[in-house]
């Protein structure tokens, strides 16, 4: 048998996403499992390779038909040993994820960071199929990023390009961020930090509809920041512009080095759309060089939960 297909997996916290490809990227059948994280994790990778077996007699398929699986990670990945140097939602330290995967699947696996994977996804079958240069940045927890350079994911000499959350904006009197540093562009870009912002905010403004909000519930979100923004609300529609401002400003500085034709934006606060986008845009062109914003276009992911897992096996077609 020819190897037709590619497995693509993206571990989150909460599950694990599957999905077969053919080698020209078209969907064959998806499917999730829960994330184990008993034990730091230690069931997950046995937990997959149970799942994907079960799926290959179902679909009537065989090893020997994949030319490999991709597997997306949250955490700091070392490519050349297969292994994730920290996953701080799962558990896992050092561990060796290729070669124990790669055993149980009897096929190569090869793995890489999350969102680089959603920018692969994007490249291969999303926003972004027109472009060979992109920067993808996810708003969700946190601020993901990845780049692709001439068709090709940018890693940087320890793995660690296009972390763009981490990215100082606030150099004084930051908030801390999950990474140990303070101010970095997740703490006020990210759902996060807009959150965050925006109940420092109201404080002493009670006729806002975010103190209402925020006193009648126990949780705020930022669709609700937005739509209060829609409706008016001063204050939301602050909380959004500073958030965007920064969001503005590092990408621009990340586009002004590396002069990318495409700017994806993904993740749960992308939902907001244009309302999104044109305050970004807005701060965008005033630090973005002419001729960087001549050539660059922004574009909402159109893969949604499939990024990773379309990168994931983009992953494996591209290093098997």
């Amino acid at each position: 048998m020819d190897s037709s297909y590619l497995l693509g997996i993206d571990v989150g916290g909460t599950s694990v996403k599957m999905a077969i490809f053919s080698q020209q990227g078209k969907l064959i059948d998806k499917w999730s499992i829960a994330t184990n994280q008993k034990n730091n994790g230690e069931f997950i990778l046995e937990d997959i390779s149970v799942s994907v077996k079960e799926k290959w007699q179902e679909l009537d398929m065989a090893a020997s038909q994949f030319a490999g699986a991709g597997v997306g990670v949250p955490g700091f990945v070392d490519m050349n040993q297969g292994t994730i140097d920290f996953a701080v939602n799962i558990g896992w330290k050092n561990y060796p994820i290729s070669s124990i995967l790669s055993k149980q699947l009897s096929i190569p696996v090869i793995v890489d960071n999350d969102a680089n994977l959603a920018a692969a996804g994007e490249y291969w079958r999303g926003a972004a199929v027109d472009a060979d240069d992109l920067i993808l940045l996810t708003l969700g927890t946190g601020v993901g990023g990845g780049i692709i350079v001439k068709g090709d994911i940018l890693h940087g000499v320890a793995g660690m390009a296009g972390e763009i959350g981490h990215v100082t904006m606030i150099d004084e009197g930051g908030a801390p961020c999950n990474c140990g540093k303070l101010g970095c562009l997740e703490t006020v870009a990210s759902a996060t930090g807009m959150v965050r912002m925006a109940k420092e905010a109201i404080e002493g403004h009670t006729d806002s509809m975010l103190y209402k909000i925020c006193h009648e519930k126990e949780e705020l979100t930022t669709k609700e920041i937005f739509e209060c923004a829609k409706n008016g609300d001063k204050v939301a529609k602050k909380v959004i512009d500073d958030a965007m401002y920064y969001l503005g400003l590092a990408t621009a500085n990340m586009a002004n080095i590396l002069n990318p034709q495409k700017i994806v934006i993904g993740g749960g606060v992308s939902a907001a759309g244009e309302d999104l986008l044109q305050p970004l845009r807005y701060h965008y062109d005033k630090y973005a060089l002419p001729k960087v914003k001549e050539h660059s276009t922004f574009a909402l992911a159109d893969l949604g939960n499939d990024a990773g897992v379309a990168g994931a096996a983009w992953l494996a077609k591209a290093k098997t």
